[in-house]
Parts: C-alpha cells; structure tokens; sequence
C-alpha cells in the first residue's frame, strides 16, 4: 500500500493531467455531437448553429495534442539533461511560506541569461533561462523560452 501511495504521489502531476484531459475529451466528444445534431435539424438557423458548433471540438481536439506534445517534450528534454547532469539546482532562498525569495530568482536569473547569450543555439540554455524565468515568476517569458528550447531540440534551428 505504501508503494502505491508513494508511485501516486510521484507521479500527482501526470494524474491530474490526465483527468482534465479525459474531461476535456469527453466535452469535445458531447460538442462534437451536439454539433451534428444541430446540424442535423431541418431549420437553417439550427444549422448554422451546429456548423459553427462544430469548431469548438476541432481547436480545443487541436490546443490538446499540441499542449500535450508541448509536455511530453519538456520531459523529455528534463531527461536528458537530468542525465547529462546539466539540470538547474534549486537552491533558491525562500520564505518561510516556501516562496522563492525574487532577489534570488534574479540573482540566478542574470546567470542563465548570460549563458543563453553565449550559447543561443544550445536548447539547453534555452531550458535553464525558462527555468530561471519560471522562478521569477514571469510565467510567460518561461513558457517563451521552453518553446525555444523545444524547437531547438526538434532541430528547428535557431529561435527568434
């Protein structure tokens, strides 16, 4: 019992992915046949309706994959570097509350931004700047740079 309790906490963030996935999929499989109900009705607004219905399941069915392929990267590429040892070590300072203290995040920002700067083509650097960005809370420029590093691991050469 102790085993599956510790494989279940190990893997928490792979489960809940997985449930709001499953509901995300099964609310595009109800969109999808609502869509063709509409469709389906004689009256041409109910028509329109459904057509336009049946967006919805195709972009949320494509955002999904595409998320999903985005994730199943990033792992990957944690793996490598966890495996090169090149990972970042969190030896942040935090607050008693746990939080990253920012001083800190930016003190270890400035060094992952330099490295990135030296080495624009390495996915590595581009992993770590997210990784540093992530700390200093700026969750948009994190996922920026780890779209980078994922199209420089692809082989997509160099980011813009």
């Amino acid at each position: 019992m102790g085993n599956i309790l510790a494989g279940l906490k190990k893997n928490r963030t792979k489960i809940w992915v997985g449930a709001v996935t499953l509901l995300l999929v099964f609310y595009l499989v109800v969109s999808f046949q609502r869509s063709l109900l509409l469709i389906a009705d004689p009256n041409p607004v109910a028509k329109a309706i459904g057509a336009a219905y049946l967006i919805l399941p195709v972009i949320g069915a494509w955002a999904l994959v595409r998320e999903l392929m985005f994730g199943a990267r990033t792992e990957q590429m944690a793996r490598v570097l966890e495996a090169e040892g090149g990972l970042p070590v969190d030896n942040l300072q935090r607050t008693p509350a746990g939080r990253i203290v920012r001083e800190s995040a930016d003190a270890e920002f400035e060094k992952y931004r330099t490295e990135t700067e030296a080495a624009p083509e390495d996915w590595r650097s581009w992993f770590r700047l997210s990784c540093a960005y992530d700390a200093a809370g700026d969750r948009k420029r994190a996922r920026a740079s780890m779209r980078d590093a994922v199209k420089l691991f692809r082989g997509g050469g160099r980011p813009a």
